[in-house]
């Protein structure tokens, strides 16, 4: 979909091969108490695509990544993956589904190190006959080789990851979410506190995980220089509902604000 000159949505082929979304959610209402969270909210996420999700406090836009990656149950809508209706009421289903999350506080611990990281409660274990030990080195490969994939091979993995710089962490948290290859990975504020060369550096990783095939959903503010040239999509909510829906490359950061906003375009690039 994109957006028309009068504000509406206009439906648009897809940016990739594929016709079918990985996820498609349609109608998606979601209301806690008397509060209307979502009010019909839809998106699509395409295999190798980058979609940011953007709209003011309250648009709705946290909410409808929560209903995807099954921490919000949606109270009616539809629900699809591959094509295909899919339950999802709670994280588990969403990780059954090949959907992971990357939340804004990363939930990392600063006295474990990259690979205690990666395979936090999901720990390769030996039979029970030995007690159950942890198999480090097996950690240590697979989390090598995601790192490789993810072009971080020099990032140690040994190191506390409170040790670690603000965009290591980033990365950290990225990987841990693709290490058991999921089909679509939800980011939130990405970039959020970085440096703009450590939330390059992070654009660079989600374009080069896109690139393999996933699909990426992007919950972020930082409009006018990652949302813009770092995504294939961006979908406008406001009120719990969709607004508008742009190419990423046919748009300024000024036209994201001013459909986010509901205002005249004219009026607010005057000033």
């Amino acid at each position: 979909m994109t957006a028309t000159d009068t504000g509406g949505l206009q439906n648009t082929s897809p940016p990739n091969q594929k016709s079918v979304p990985i996820v498609s959610m349609r109608n998606i209402q979601k209301s806690f108490g008397s509060v209307h969270a979502l009010r019909g909210a839809s998106v699509d996420v395409y295999s190798g695509e980058i979609v940011a999700l953007v709209g003011d406090n309250g648009a709705g836009k946290s909410t409808l990544v929560k209903v995807m990656a099954g921490v919000h149950a949606a109270d009616s809508g539809d629900f699809e993956i591959d094509g295909k209706p899919a339950n999802i009421r709670t994280p588990a289903d969403a990780t059954a589904h090949g959907i992971a999350t990357v939340y804004q506080d990363l939930a990392l611990c600063n006295n474990l190190d990259a690979v205690q990281n990666l395979f936090l409660g999901r720990e390769l274990t030996g039979s029970g006959f030995f007690g159950r030990r942890i198999r480090r080195a097996e950690c240590e490969v697979r989390a090598r080789e995601v790192m490789t994939r993810m072009r971080l091979g020099n990032l140690s993995l040994t190191r506390p990851v409170g040790a670690m710089s603000g965009g290591q962490r980033q990365n950290i948290a990225i990987a841990r979410s693709i290490l058991w290859t999921p089909k679509v990975v939800i980011l939130d504020e990405p970039t959020a506190a970085l440096s703009h060369s450590a939330a390059q550096r992070v654009a660079d990783l989600i374009r080069g995980l896109a690139d393999d095939g996933l699909g990426i959903v992007i919950v972020s503010h930082d409009i006018h220089h990652f949302v813009v040239n770092a995504t294939d999509r961006i979908e406008v909510m406001r009120l719990g509902a969709n607004a508008a829906s742009f190419r990423s490359k046919d748009v300024t950061g000024e036209m994201v604000v001013n459909a986010m906003v509901g205002g005249n375009e004219g009026v607010n690039l005057a000033g």
